[in-house]
């Protein structure tokens, strides 16, 4: 399904040469994908073009093969086979769930095909699996979801796995969900248009200067009301959810004393730290359960507790429900 990127564009004033060529694009919609994540890809460029007031992109969507794919909003892309697509400047992979039986044979030699040492290949939440999987990323420098981050590295040993935003690496473009995937359009559009057009699409998003490409994912977006100190200590926290770190510890990394670090979780969030961490590893827990096949042994180490039988009674006592009846209710 061609999409006419000349549409809606305004007159702006830029410094880009009036002879910019177009990039074509083509943007590869995996069924499953999360309906931010396709946004992502694709609104920077339309905002590109109207920013510009003239066309520099035209893009295409794809599809693995002749079916309709369905966007996790509901939304369906018709078929249009990415193996009947010649070629293309820049190729966007977007997807989100059912990767591995996604990724077959055809796919993988469509990607390989179109991948060309000229042509940018970027991947969007589920996109970099899909990248992985077609060889393309061998060797090259790559991140993904966090959720999905230690799998993807173990999945892939060819590949250099990083926890950052999102990584350019030569022609390979990778970034770990749908914010990060505007980060990155945002900094490919100023390698190709300049700086002040990137920074007028984020001005025309609302969007704030976008994050550096090597800021680590996080598991939380920090909604509660923080101090700069429990900050510091709920990041420690998130990275060590599988072997924690004793909250005296944590305390002298911060040049605090115990007593200090209390208090402040007390006056900003009402609650101990101690708390606080049982609740991250939990929430943690809560993920792993719902999502993922993992044995709940296996989700026990991995969450910081040191048996099943612990872990039962923690997950137990938060959820008011087992993990493994919780489980049940999802198939």
């Amino acid at each position: 399904m061609a999409q006419n990127a000349q549409h809606n564009l305004t007159q702006s004033e830029d410094d880009l040469p009036q002879s910019a060529e177009i990039t074509h694009v083509v943007v590869l919609v995996l069924d499953g994908t999360n309906t931010l994540s396709f946004a992502a890809a694709v609104d920077p460029l339309r905002a590109a073009n109207r920013q510009a007031g003239r066309a520099l992109y035209d893009w295409t969507f794809a599809t693995p093969t002749e079916a309709d794919v369905t966007l996790t909003s509901g939304l369906r892309l018709p078929g249009a086979p990415v193996a009947r697509v010649a070629d293309c400047d820049l190729l966007l992979v977007v997807a989100g769930f059912d990767l591995e039986a996604q990724a077959t044979a055809l796919l993988r030699a469509s990607l390989r095909r179109l991948a060309k040492p000229e042509v940018t290949v970027a991947g969007i939440d589920g996109g970099p699996w899909i990248m992985a999987h077609a060889g393309i990323l061998d060797e090259h420098e790559a991140t993904t979801h966090w959720e999905d981050l230690e799998r993807f590295a173990s999945r892939f040993p060819e590949v250099k796995a990083r926890n950052a935003r999102y990584v350019i690496s030569g022609q390979r473009m990778t970034s770990g969900g749908a914010v990060p995937g505007i980060d990155m359009m945002l900094h490919l559009i100023a390698q190709q248009h300049g700086s002040g057009l990137a920074d007028r699409i984020a001005g025309s998003f609302i969007y704030d200067t976008p994050a550096v490409s090597e800021r680590p994912q996080s598991r939380s977006a920090l909604r509660l009301p923080h101090s700069p100190m429990t900050a510091r200590a709920h990041r420690i926290m998130t990275a060590r959810l599988e072997d924690p770190v004793p909250v005296a510890d944590i305390a002298k990394t911060l040049g605090v004393s115990p007593r200090a670090l209390q208090a402040q979780f007390r006056t900003a969030l009402g609650r101990s730290p101690q708390a606080h961490y049982l609740g991250l590893r939990l929430d943690e827990a809560l993920r792993l359960v719902t999502q993922t096949d993992n044995p709940l042994q296996e989700i026990a180490l991995a969450t910081g507790f040191a048996s099943q039988s612990s872990f039962a009674r923690a997950f137990s006592a938060r959820f008011g429900i087992s993990a493994r009846q919780r489980r049940a209710q999802d198939q």
